[in-house]
């Protein structure tokens, strides 16, 4: 049995004892690659709390999900955009963008270098992605996440340039469309997505979302 299957039936196992109200499976001091692997497909993923020397893997008992055909930009946003010499690219600079994602407006983050390590790691292998925004050759905003081949957790963002990051979010859910999926994996809802079409699910509707999309498009995310 390798790491990969031994991560994966662990969290299965840890996902079935779950109570209703109940969102942490596991606690590590390190962030294994293998995990990221097995526990993004099942819906589990870590997320720093104040103790920095271990990472809490939860599984939420309410997710925020944005629905692809739900997704809305308001018109001045379309018009800026429109306007906007920005150009979108998919996996050109993705330790660029999670260092970036992890220093934002020049503070450290929740992302702590640990889990930089290992997403990038992740994305070396093919199943971390990225998305960039660039103005005149400079990065101006972007975002990344994990790809799980039927389904994409996006994971963190930003914008050095009015609306770059809602730039990055539509080419994101445009390329997912063409894909066949219906939804976008968001973990926690904020009033930035929400805005932009975001609800949220209790698990056992994201579950079944989750199997829904499992058995009818596997397929990867792939550049444009």
């Amino acid at each position: 049995m390798t790491n990969l299957d031994k991560f994966q039936f662990f969290f299965q196992h840890r996902l079935q004892s779950l109570g209703p109200e109940e969102e942490l499976v596991w606690f590590s001091s390190d962030v294994p690659v293998d995990a990221l692997r097995a526990g993004y497909p099942l819906g589990v993923f870590p997320w720093p709390g104040e103790d920095t020397s271990l990472f809490p893997w939860l599984a939420p008992a309410v997710r925020g999900i944005l629905p692809l055909d739900r997704f809305r930009l308001g018109k001045s946003t379309r018009r800026q955009l429109q306007r906007a010499s920005f150009e979108v690219t998919f996996d050109r600079a993705f330790p660029e963008i999670i260092r970036a994602c992890s220093t934002y407006h020049g503070h450290e983050t929740w992302i702590h270098p640990k889990m930089v390590s290992a997403y990038t790691a992740a994305h070396r292998l093919g199943f971390a992605r990225s998305v960039e925004v660039w103005e005149n050759d400079t990065l101006v905003g972007g975002l990344y996440g994990i790809d799980s081949g039927f389904m994409f957790s996006g994971e963190s963002m930003f914008h050095r340039r009015p609306n770059a990051g809602k730039a990055a979010i539509r080419a994101l859910v445009e390329h997912l469309k063409t894909r066949g999926h219906r939804f976008l994996d968001i973990q926690q809802l904020t009033t930035h997505m929400q805005a932009m079409g975001a609800v949220e699910i209790d698990r056992p509707a994201f579950e079944e979302m989750r199997q829904q999309a499992r058995d009818q498009n596997s397929n990867v995310f792939t550049r444009p």
